[in-house]
């Protein structure tokens, strides 16, 4: 997509969020203005056809996942699928959020005929267009979803999916808390607080603070509960358990905005041309989780998950240039230690080859 079309993208993008604005009395709560800037028909950041995932940012791409990075992730994520698949009794695997299809293309080269239906759950048009060309080779076993079904059996993987859920900002001002909103000033846009009724989980907030809350990604766990048969799910994303998460030093949340493989914490300019994401209470995830009647298998670090999961053996056996790029996928300082890894099942007994060394259940 040129620069021209781009303005012109944001530019209705923008009218569009005005005028929802206007519907709404002229305010927005943040969780409605960042499923409008991402996911609007046809304007959204992942509903249009620019360019998301990349490795380079020659390539026009904003940013790069761990499938982008390394086929080794794939390669080693198809090992607990492959576990998980013999356990559910099933050839099933559902994604959610396919992206580029990059991590679908690694599972069904790694896995073969174990997979006999691949399942991706995906509602934008754009990148199901390019996902199909991607995994033509398997074009007999794909199957695109815009909801969900009545029964999932089998594996669910989800990559970088739980981060770009619309989420609730509060803020503290020193005696209550306030939800933080957005409101239009020109053609733009400019935060506004409301009193509100939300809290996040108890903690020491110091004045100023802003946090995220999640009540979107953790209804969307307990949907997804629901409709699990035996099944197992693997979800994968930076962030946090709740004792971090809401640490006072972290006062000014995660929110966090991607464009050209530059961050930035500005959500409200460059509308529709840049992804939004916060990082991931997983404490609150697994309790929705729970509560929903689904078991924890383990959670840990991205780093731990694909040791145990044998990338270092793929590692030895690749040529020099991935295996240099595949390491990053284990460094502490680039994704090994701020990625972790959520397993969750039902109606299966599964002690996840994943989790066998460094589980950190105990902390969430």
């Amino acid at each position: 997509m040129g620069e021209g079309e781009s303005a012109s993208v944001s530019a209705r993008l923008r009218q569009r969020i005005h005028a929802v604005m206007r519907e709404q009395g002229g305010w927005l709560p943040f969780d409605r203005f960042m499923a409008l800037a991402l996911y609007e028909p046809g304007l959204g950041y992942y509903a249009h056809d620019g360019l998301k995932f990349g490795a380079m940012p020659a390539s026009g791409s904003d940013f790069v996942t761990a499938p982008e990075m390394s086929p080794l992730f794939g390669r080693a994520l198809a090992v607990q699928v492959a576990q998980a698949l013999q356990a559910t009794g099933s050839g099933q695997v559902w994604e959610f959020g396919a992206g580029s299809g990059a991590l679908a293309s690694q599972l069904l080269a790694a896995l073969g005929g174990q997979i006999t239906g691949y399942h991706v759950v995906e509602l934008s048009a754009a990148l199901r267009a390019r996902q199909a060309q991607r995994l033509q080779p398997w074009a007999g076993r794909l199957h695109w979803h815009d909801r969900l079904p009545g029964r999932i059996d089998g594996v669910v993987v989800g990559n970088e999916v739980l981060d770009a859920m619309p989420v609730q900002l509060l803020h503290w001002d020193g005696s209550r808390w306030l939800e933080r909103g957005v409101a239009a000033a020109g053609a733009g846009f400019v935060w506004q607080d409301r009193p509100t009724p939300l809290r996040p989980p108890p903690h020491q907030a110091v004045p100023g603070a802003v946090v995220e809350i999640h009540p979107q990604a953790e209804a969307f766990v307990r949907t997804l509960a629901e409709r699990m048969g035996r099944a197992a799910a693997f979800f994968i994303d930076y962030g946090f358990p709740e004792a971090e998460y809401y640490h006072p030093q972290r006062s000014g949340g995660t929110l966090m905005c991607h464009r050209a493989h530059r961050a930035d914490t500005d959500p409200l300019t460059d509308v529709g041309l840049k992804d939004i994401t916060a990082h991931v209470n997983f404490s609150g995830i697994a309790l929705a989780a729970q509560d929903a009647g689904l078991d924890v298998l383990g959670y840990t670090s991205q780093a731990r998950f694909l040791i145990n999961c044998g990338l270092p053996a793929l590692l030895h056996e690749a040529p020099l240039r991935e295996s240099v790029a595949a390491q990053r996928l284990m460094h502490e300082h680039e994704m090994g230690e701020l990625f972790k890894v959520l397993g969750l099942a039902r109606g299966i007994e599964l002690d996840a080859l994943g989790f066998r060394s460094g589980d950190r259940s105990h902390r969430l």
